[in-house]
């Protein structure tokens, strides 16, 4: 169903609009949570978002909206630093047997998903199967979920299940699997390959979040993704969709309340804590989200009090703050800063499997070498990013168990000494001024941007600089976010810059980014390195302690020996708020906070 709205549209008359328009699911009866249909939450995305199936996308900003319809069995508490997981459909947090392989997980009663056609008129109680459906989802090779590095090789029986239908081309969901238990309505056991200190922290991602079977399979589409059709047990519903455009959430009336009582992590939070609790949840009845791709758009947006939450990126940053603080201008209007350093990473990737720049003999390891030799992260960040992130020397963040802030790269920064090893590999300068192959071949790099923002456009700007002091041509390939998200999992983007933000607090998220078998799901580089997966294999096996962060450091090395990947810094995460928004905090995992805030209509 498509709705557009102008964003001048009063908000008491949006509220109207939404609460009698036609929902993708049943009419909405008398409410039974709390949410004020009157109160509406304006929103902005800088890129487009990509579907609402959590087994089909992986974007942030898809997250944002997918983690608001589908639940997932554990959360993390709203204020605890560090990020501390609680439950949510579940009862408590998993029962953990001795040999840490078998999970026993009990799924609360009276839990139903949003009214829906397919449900035939019948009220839908989340059960353990819906979990154990959606797990299988993720591994059904025949449907190539981009996020099923989360489970695969982990749940025991399942393997065979993915030859199988490998084989035959179908999945066969309704086959028992050994790892996949369910004893009763609401258990739910779960029997790993190997220990995984991870475990409940996966369960707790987004694409985990459960999805019911005769959905999926009523609205999905050929690819076998229900994309427009999200049916979730979560506090909101999708109300109206205009691709790339426009998403209008509204509260789920069935979604059961629950009473705000999270405790401060500082003194910042106390005045949270004041205003919110006791509060009976969630209390927004609209998300109103709109999509800008232009930052100055966003911001004008915003100034002119049309958008109550909004992310600083890039140039904006200095319109905002200075020196980490917001402006004073700012601060008497009462607008509020909401400041954290990303546990993520911004990187540029060569593909691994391109015939230009990948492959493992020495003079593609040169070629990629002598880029990031040319590269300067600091110089990119005070550029590009306003000085507004934190310079990494390794794949793991701060904020993340594994992080090691006395790592120092291998690779100095010198284009002198990056033009001398291309010479050195026989990239020689033909007479058009130009470097080429070995073989003679012209040698052109392809970088492949997302959009055409200013901050696109920039990137671009900046690298062709680079390799024009290495004498190397450059080419760029732009495209709409989900176009290039989609070429870079099928491994066929040349460069690119990339982001990775933390799914779950721990180095294993990021490292993972690298493993082969994490090709054409997470692993955009397509990078296989035997000696990396040998290694990322023995951590999955270990606590986290000393001995594993040894191992992440020589697979850090390892990293930069072949060259797959450029690491540069994690971002601020600075978000705005309007004075109106209540008890609003950035949270490090969690994409989106919509149920845990307030809004005052009257300001």
């Amino acid at each position: 169903m498509k709705q557009k709205f102008k964003l001048s549209l009063p908000r008491y008359a949006l509220a109207l609009l939404i609460g009698s328009s036609i929902s993708l699911s049943a009419a909405w009866t008398e409410a039974k949570s709390p949410a004020d249909p009157n109160k509406v939450l304006r929103y902005v995305f800088p890129v487009a978002e990509t579907g609402f199936d959590p087994a089909g996308v992986h974007d942030l900003y898809s997250a944002h909206v997918n983690g608001s319809i589908f639940e997932t069995l554990f959360t993390y508490d709203y204020l605890a630093s560090p990020a501390k997981l609680v439950p949510r459909t579940a009862v408590a947090l998993p029962e953990v047997s001795a040999d840490g392989l078998t999970y026993t997980i009990r799924v609360k009663k009276g839990i139903y998903f949003a009214d829906d056609p397919a449900f035939k008129g019948k009220k839908r109680e989340l059960t353990a199967a819906d979990y154990a459906y959606t797990f299988k989802r993720l591994l059904d090779p025949t449907l190539r979920s981009p996020n099923s590095w989360l489970l695969d090789g982990r749940i025991v029986g399942m393997e065979a299940l993915q030859k199988k239908a490998q084989k035959t081309g179908k999945f066969d969901y309704d086959q028992p699997v050994a790892g996949l238990q369910m004893p009763d309505r609401y258990t739910l056991v779960i029997r790993l390959t190997s220990p995984d200190q991870n475990f409940p922290m996966l369960l707790a991602h987004q694409p985990a979040g459960a999805v019911a079977r005769v959905v999926i399979e009523k609205y999905r589409n050929k690819a076998g993704f229900a994309m427009g059709h999200p049916i979730g047990t979560g506090p909101y519903m999708l109300s109206s969709w205009t691709p790339g455009s426009r998403i209008i959430l509204k509260a789920n009336p069935d979604f059961r309340s629950f009473v705000w009582n999270f405790k401060a992590s500082s003194a910042d939070d106390e005045k949270i804590v004041k205003a919110m609790q006791g509060k009976q949840m969630p209390q927004i009845g609209v998300i109103d989200i709109q999509v800008m791709e232009e930052g100055q758009s966003r911001w004008l947006s915003f100034s002119k009090d049309e958008v109550d939450l909004f992310q600083l990126e890039g140039e904006l940053v200095s319109q905002a703050i200075k020196e980490g603080k917001l402006k004073p201008e700012l601060v008497k209007k009462g607008v509020q800063l909401s400041r954290i350093v990303d546990p993520s990473i911004d990187y540029h990737y060569w593909n691994m499997q391109n015939p230009v720049v990948g492959g493992m003999s020495k003079e593609k390891i040169a070629l990629r070498r002598a880029m990031s030799m040319a590269f300067s992260a600091d110089n990119y960040i005070n550029i590009l990013q306003k000085g507004d992130a934190k310079k990494l020397q390794a794949l793991i963040p701060e904020g993340i168990v594994g992080y090691d802030p006395n790592y120092r790269s291998s690779i100095p920064y010198s284009v002198k000494a990056a033009n001398l090893l291309l010479d050195r590999y026989h990239y020689k300068v033909g007479a058009n001024g130009w470097r080429t192959l070995p073989n003679g071949k012209p040698l052109v790099i392809e970088m492949t941007v997302s959009g055409n923002s200013l901050r696109s456009q920039q990137q671009a700007e900046y690298w062709k600089k680079i390799l024009d002091s290495l004498k190397i041509q450059m080419t760029t390939q732009s495209l709409p976010f989900s176009e290039a998200l989609k070429l870079e999992k099928q491994c066929k983007t040349m460069f690119k810059t990339s982001a990775w933000i933390a799914d779950y607090p721990d180095a294993d998220n990021f490292m993972q980014l690298f493993y082969s078998k994490n090709i054409h799901a997470s692993n955009n580089s397509c990078t296989s390195i035997p000696e990396f997966d040998r290694l990322y294999e023995q951590t999955q096996k270990m606590a986290p302690g000393p001995e594993r962060d040894a191992l992440y450091r020589k697979m850090s090395r390892v990293l930069e020996v072949y060259m797959p990947v450029q690491v540069i810094g994690a971002r601020y995460r600075n978000i705005l708020a309007q004075p109106r928004v209540i008890g609003f905090k950035k949270h490090p995992i969690l994409p989106a906070e919509w149920m845990y805030i307030d809004i005052d209509m009257k300001k």
